[in-house]
């Protein structure tokens, strides 16, 4: 998969914005990289698309800047002599699309249906734009349409809310959801940045659903684990559960027989999605214990250090 959709996969959300003056470019691309999603598909549909792009293309050149309502070849060149590193466009167009991979430009044209679908494969794509999604029919649509295409990824737009964005990404033929809840034109035109930070927040937060799983203390042995576990039996009646390494009393404790990680214990911090939430830690410059990783019988990861203790505890991260 290119290198572009591979992040994409990992955003999650891809903020789809419409600007109309230049000059509000680069404090939304702050906005957007302040609330976590350092990415912007900017739409070909007012006369300052190109320059928004350059602007934050130069104001920040590692945040991914595409070109979105892309129609013609000239839009194509325009966008790209912006800066713009990715197009997307609304339906599927032939000659833009082979157009763009005459140039190496990653496109994600839209469909919504199977004989569009069969046209993205015949040109060799792997990542559609489901458009407009939920007036297409929706998660279901995608899901009916999905099956006997292989391994072909979607990225649903139009529609996409704070809502429904977890249901979509829950399906594994998703690659990303396209949205503009968070970086509403009212907002942008009004200045108000630091209300597209506070919801690009919230949205990012929705998706990756981090929460505390349990807590893990540490035991010089077997023997006290017991003795420990039995304490949260007899004063609060959890339910003591015994695993080879540990007891968990309810669900929300888990007492070590060893001294494991961290000085006093651990912290399991849950997420929707490992991937998406290891790439937003790594993009916040939190560092990883990678020798740390234990994985399911799919080769997933269902978990991972992360180098720094909190308070004496050690924190991983798993899956809800």
């Amino acid at each position: 998969m290119n290198p572009i959709m591979t992040e994409f996969k990992k955003l999650g959300i891809i903020p789809v914005v419409k600007i109309d003056d230049a000059k509000d470019a680069v404090p939304l691309a702050k906005a957007l990289i302040d609330g976590g999603l350092p990415v912007a598909e900017v739409t070909f549909r007012t006369e300052a698309a190109g320059a928004a792009i350059k602007a934050m293309s130069e104001a920040y050149p590692d945040m991914l800047v595409g070109a979105g309502t892309v129609l013609t070849t000239e839009q194509v060149d325009a966008a790209v002599a912006a800066g713009a590193r990715f197009i997307v466009s609304p339906g599927l167009n032939p000659k833009v699309v082979t157009y763009c991979q005459q140039k190496n430009v990653p496109i994600v044209p839209g469909v919504n249906n199977p004989s569009q679908i069969e046209q993205a494969l015949e040109l060799g794509l792997e990542v559609v734009k489901f458009f407009p999604a939920e007036a297409s029919g929706g998660l279901a649509m995608i899901k009916a349409m999905a099956a006997p295409y292989g391994k072909l990824m979607f990225m649903p737009t139009g529609g996409i809310s704070a809502g429904n964005l977890k249901s979509y990404l829950d399906f594994n033929k998703i690659l990303a959801c396209g949205g503009s809840w968070m970086v509403k034109s009212d907002m942008i035109n009004a200045g108000d940045f630091a209300g597209i930070t506070a919801l690009t927040k919230e949205a990012v937060a929705g998706m990756l659903g981090f929460g505390v799983k349990h807590i893990g203390i540490n035991s010089a042995n077997a023997e006290e684990a017991e003795m420990t576990a039995k304490l949260f039996e007899k004063i609060f009646g959890f339910t003591i559960s015994e695993i080879p390494i540990s007891y968990f009393c309810g669900k929300g404790i888990e007492v070590m027989k060893y001294d494991g990680e961290g000085r006093l214990g651990h912290i399991a911090v849950a997420t929707n999605y490992m991937d998406r939430a290891i790439a937003y830690l790594e993009r916040n410059g939190i560092a990883l214990d990678y020798d740390s990783i234990m994985k399911d019988e799919k080769g997933n990861i269902k978990l991972i250090y992360l180098k720094q203790e909190f308070g004496g505890f050690a924190v991983h991260l798993t899956k809800w």
